[in-house]
């Protein structure tokens, strides 16, 4: 995308999302900026025990994105492209998903506030994949405070996440399946996908690539 200056790649647990931020600065010459989901102190807790972890643990995430990302507001604008790992709204995808009502209540009042100070990407490049690929990607990388997702809950984000880009228009959009590519080990894959990038103007664009993994 011409001009770019900031790029966010999106998408729901296990998709790849950090991988590919920092495949995409490493191709352009740019900067990551990738967020610790194992630092939060709530979440392993969170995936064991959902209504009682669940406040404390959006908080944290909350507040960790916009302080990560006001940095990024505060960026030169002549300065290399900047790819992050997730979006601002990610925070609000999930704590609809699991906030009650007097929660999410008091949540969105935090959330409008900060929104209100941050600069918006140039570019979403939200990448989909089944949830029986999440899960198996989930399982490869073996991380211990995600032993406890259920499938279910992979689904229910799945499908959050998939909801919530349905009817995203605050900036372009490209939409990527990755049900059956891989990026990581398939060059042509990263390659297609940058091509779609650089061809990228307003709107929303969908990306199918052919599949790879089965060559």
């Amino acid at each position: 995308m011409k001009d770019a200056r900031y790029i966010a790649v999106e998408g729901p647990i296990g998709v790849g999302t950090t991988s590919l931020a920092r495949m995409l600065a490493s191709h352009y010459k740019g900067n990551a900026v990738l967020e610790r989901p194992g630092k939060n102190p709530f979440l392993s807790d969170f995936y064991k025990d959902k209504e009682r972890y669940a406040f404390q643990t959006q908080l944290f995430f909350l507040f960790n994105r916009y302080q990560q990302l006001l940095h990024l507001s505060q960026r030169e604008i002549f300065e290399a492209v900047t790819f992050t790992d997730y979006t601002f709204a990610k925070d609000r995808i999930f704590a609809n998903l699991n906030l009650d009502e007097n929660e999410i209540a008091l949540y969105n009042r935090i959330y409008g506030f900060l929104d209100a100070r941050l600069a918006k990407p140039s570019l979403v490049v939200f990448i989909q994949a089944t949830t029986d690929v999440l899960m198996n990607r989930i399982r490869m990388r073996g991380l211990e405070y995600e032993r406890p997702i259920t499938e279910e809950y992979v689904d229910q984000v799945n499908r959050a996440y998939n909801c919530f880009f349905f009817h995203y228009v605050e900036t372009p959009l490209l939409v990527v399946n990755t049900s059956d590519i891989d990026f990581v080990n398939q060059p042509d894959d990263l390659m297609g996908l940058i091509g779609e990038i650089d061809r990228m103007e307003e709107g929303t664009r969908y990306y199918r690539p052919l599949g790879s993994t089965s060559r």
